[in-house]
C-alpha cells in the first residue's frame, strides 16, 4: 500500500495561482494575527526619552488672549513720542491691517521706561513686580505670525497654522514627551472665567493625532476640576465595578473600529478620571500653602487673586509631574484695544503682574527652576498707529514674548523691530520657529519628531521652522 499523501502538480501557469491564492492568503492573514497579537497598544501617555540632554521637562504657557502691546511693555521706542501725531513714514511700505484704518497717526506711549536688574533690561512701568525678575527674562522681540486676526491668531500661535485641525504645542509636547504623573491629565489648560478663549477647545486639541494627546481643561476657582468627587452614597468598589463594565463595553465596541482614536481616548479617560479622584484633590487644594505665599502670588488681593490662583496651581501641577500647563489672561481676545489702552491693559496688567512675578520667585526657590520653562505672550503684537484715537490695532509683523526657567540664560533681548515697533528688523522669529525652539528647550529635536497623517511625515513646524539657538544661550 502506498502511504505517500496525494499530491497534484500543477500544469498551467493559471492553474498554479488558482491553487496557491488560498496559501497566499493564510500566509498574509497569520502576518497580520501575529502583528495584531505582538503589537498591543502601549499607554501614549508613557514616558520617552529625549533626543538631547532636556533643559526643562515642563511647560507654564502665560497666553494674553488678545494681543499685548510690545511697544508699552518690553520694546520701548522714544522715535514713537518724537513723531507722535505724524503719518506713518513712507518708508515703512503698504501696510495691512485688521480694522483698515491706514491713514491713522502714529500714538506716543505714555509709559515710563526704566532698566532693571544687573542687565539693564528695559520693562514699563507696567510690570513693575515682573521689572523685578529682569535678570531671569530672554526677551524675543522679533517676533512674526501670520494671523491677523484674533482667531487665525490663536490658532498658530497654538497649533503651527491659521486653520484649525492640527495639533496644539501642548498635545506635541505629550506626544513627544509623554507624561511623569500617569495619574493626573499631561496637558492642563486654565482661563481666567471671563469667557472662552477664541476657537475654544481646538487651542488645545490634538487635530489629527490620537485624542489622548489633547488638553484637559481646568476651572478657575476652589473647584477647578468639575465632578471629580463622586456622591457620598457611591462606594469607590461600586464606582470602579461600573467603570470596569463600561471599559469592556467600550473594547468590545473600538476592537471593530480601530481607526476610531477617541474610543480609545475615552476609556483612558474614565481609568485616568478614576485615578484622578485619589490623587487629584491633593494637587489643587491651594488651602496647605501658606499665607506668605498666597500673598506672594496675590491671591489676597481682589484684582489678582484670580490669576493668582491659576499661577499657584501651575506651579503645583509641574511639580506633580503635568507636562504643560497653558494659563489664560483675558479669555475671549480681553488684550485686544483697539480702544482705550490705558484702560485696557492697566487692568489687565495689574491683574497678572503680582502673579507672574510670584510664579516665577516661587519656581526658583522650590528647586522647579531650571526644570519648567515659562513662556509669555499672545497672538500677536499692537501697531505703533492709533486707532480710534486711543488704541491700538493688530500687528502680526513684529511683536514680543518672553521665555525664562528651563535653564535659559536671563537679562537678554534677541531680535529687534524697527524704531517705530512695526516690523521685525532683526532675527525674525516666526511662530515655527518659536515652536521649534521649545521643542529643543524640552529636549526634543523637532524635526525628528515626526507624526504620519495619510502618508505625510507631519511635524510641529510644517516643516519650515528652525530652533533658535541663542534662546538657549548656545549661538
Amino acid at each position: 500500500m502506498n502511504n505517500q499523501p496525494h499530491i497534484e502538480v500543477p500544469t498551467t501557469r493559471r492553474e498554479f495561482l488558482a491553487k496557491s491564492g488560498g496559501g497566499f492568503g493564510a500566509m498574509a492573514l497569520a502576518a497580520l494575527m501575529a502583528q495584531s497579537a505582538s503589537a498591543a497598544p502601549a499607554d501614549p501617555r508613557a514616558p520617552k526619552t529625549t533626543h538631547f540632554p532636556a533643559k526643562a521637562k515642563n511647560v507654564i504657557f502665560l497666553f494674553m488672549e488678545g494681543g499685548p502691546s510690545h511697544i508699552d511693555l518690553f520694546d520701548p521706542k522714544p522715535l514713537l513720542n518724537e513723531l507722535a501725531g505724524q503719518k506713518l513714514p513712507e518708508s515703512f511700505g503698504k501696510v495691512i491691517l485688521a480694522m483698515g484704518e491706514n491713514d491713522a497717526p502714529l500714538m506716543r506711549c505714555p509709559r515710563k521706561w526704566k532698566q532693571h536688574g544687573e542687565s539693564g533690561l528695559w520693562v514699563s512701568d507696567w510690570f513693575p513686580e515682573i521689572a523685578t525678575c529682569a535678570d531671569d527674562l530672554c526677551v524675543i522681540r522679533s517676533c512674526v505670525s501670520d494671523g491677523i486676526n484674533h482667531s487665525s491668531g490663536v490658532c498658530q500661535m497654538n497649533t503651527g497654522h491659521v486653520i484649525g485641525g492640527r495639533p496644539s504645542l501642548g498635545a506635541w509636547a505629550t506626544y513627544g514627551l509623554g507624561t511623569e504623573n500617569q495619574d493626573m491629565p499631561a496637558f492642563v489648560v486654565l482661563t481666567d472665567g471671563k469667557g472662552q478663549p477664541v476657537n475654544g477647545s481646538r487651542n488645545w486639541g490634538s487635530g489629527f493625532m490620537p485624542a489622548a494627546y489633547q488638553g484637559v481643561q481646568f476651572k478657575s476657582g476652589a473647584d477647578p476640576i468639575l465632578n471629580l468627587n463622586p456622591p457620598s452614597h457611591i462606594t469607590s468598589k461600586r464606582q470602579k465595578a461600573k467603570l470596569d463594565f463600561l471599559s469592556q463595553l467600550d473594547r468590545e465596541h473600538a476592537a471593530e473600529r480601530e481607526d476610531y482614536s477617541e474610543l480609545e481616548a475615552r476609556i483612558k479617560s474614565y481609568e485616568l478620571a478614576f485615578r484622578m479622584q485619589s490623587a487629584a484633590p491633593d494637587i489643587v487644594d491651594l488651602s496647605s500653602e501658606t499665607e506668605e505665599t498666597k500673598q506672594l502670588y496675590g491671591i489676597d488681593q481682589k484684582e489678582t487673586n484670580v490669576f493668582g490662583n491659576n499661577c499657584l496651581l501651575a506651579r503645583r501641577l509641574v511639580e506633580n509631574g503635568v507636562r504643560f500647563v497653558q494659563l489664560y489672561s483675558g479669555a475671549g481676545s480681553g488684550w485686544d484695544a483697539h480702544s482705550n489702552i490705558e484702560g485696557n491693559h492697566g487692568k489687565l496688567c495689574k491683574e497678572v503682574d503680582k502673579p507672574i512675578a510670584g510664579l516665577l520667585k516661587d519656581l526658583k526657590r522650590r528647586g522647579l527652576w531650571d526644570e519648567t520653562l515659562v513662556i509669555w505672550g499672545g497672538e500677536f503684537g499692537r501697531t505703533p498707529m492709533s486707532e480710534k484715537g486711543n488704541g491700538r490695532d493688530h500687528n502680526p509683523t513684529g511683536f514680543t514674548m518672553w521665555m525664562a526657567g528651563g535653564a535659559i540664560p536671563g537679562g537678554r533681548t534677541i531680535g529687534a523691530t524697527d524704531d517705530l515697533g512695526l516690523k521685525a528688523v532683526e532675527n525674525p522669529l516666526h511662530v515655527h520657529d518659536l515652536h521649534a525652539t521649545i521643542m529643543r528647550v524640552l529636549g526634543v529635536d523637532h524635526t525628528k519628531l515626526i507624526y504620519r497623517h495619510k502618508g505625510r511625515p507631519e511635524r510641529i513646524d510644517m516643516n519650515e521652522g528652525r530652533a533658535e539657538m541663542k534662546v538657549l544661550g548656545l549661538g
